[in-house]
């Protein structure tokens, strides 16, 4: 009987980790950084403010915790757009693109929310690290390109794919289609260039 006590036990605990995440994504989503407090997250989740504070010592901490469960489901959605190219250019274009169609993605303002914001070292650290990670998966296929320096190229393309990502989340005057191509026709033009 202890048992399934335990394991009840933490998947209730696991639940309510959860459910704050959810409405962490939520509060980043709809009101950057500054709509993230304790008060909060308690009020979305029906938690007490001190139940919160038994799982996230801090905003940065929520933060990290949100780096390390939604970046990489979002870096893997964009690996696997890329693996289905058959070709160098159709990686890149693929690359670029899949990362334009997940700015609508909640994970994804929330991710974005928590990169503009005022964040401790460490948090940023993290955010810095899986960057890094979605810029090391497209390195390869600048190399088959031709690229001398595929790393920094890599680099700059994520240069192009960020100024296409704030000005869709900008709600500019183009469509996130018109944008989207206008990135792609700029990444192969560099890249190939």
């Amino acid at each position: 009987m202890p048992r399934i006590r335990a394991a009840s036990v933490a998947e209730h605990r696991t639940m309510q980790r959860d459910a704050l995440l959810d409405a962490a994504r939520s509060l980043l989503s709809e009101g950057g950084t500054e709509a993230l407090t304790f008060p909060a997250l308690a009020e979305r989740t029906g938690l007490a403010r001190s139940s919160v504070y038994e799982y996230f010592r801090s905003r940065a901490a929520v933060v990290e915790e949100l780096c390390a469960v939604d970046f990489p489901v979002w870096a893997a959605e964009v690996q696997s757009a890329m693996e289905r190219a058959d070709t160098a250019d159709a990686t890149v274009e693929a690359y670029v693109r899949r990362q334009l169609e997940l700015v609508g993605d909640r994970r994804h303002r929330a991710v974005v929310a928590i990169s503009a914001s005022e964040l401790d070292a460490g948090a940023r650290e993290k955010i810095r690290a899986a960057h890094g990670g979605l810029i090391a998966m497209i390195v390869e296929a600048l190399a088959e390109l031709g690229h001398e320096q595929p790393r920094l190229a890599a680099m700059l393309l994520q240069g192009v794919v960020d100024a296409a990502v704030r000005r869709i989340e900008l709600g500019a005057a183009e469509d996130p289609g018109v944008i989207a191509d206008a990135a792609v026709s700029m990444a192969l033009r560099g890249v190939l260039a």
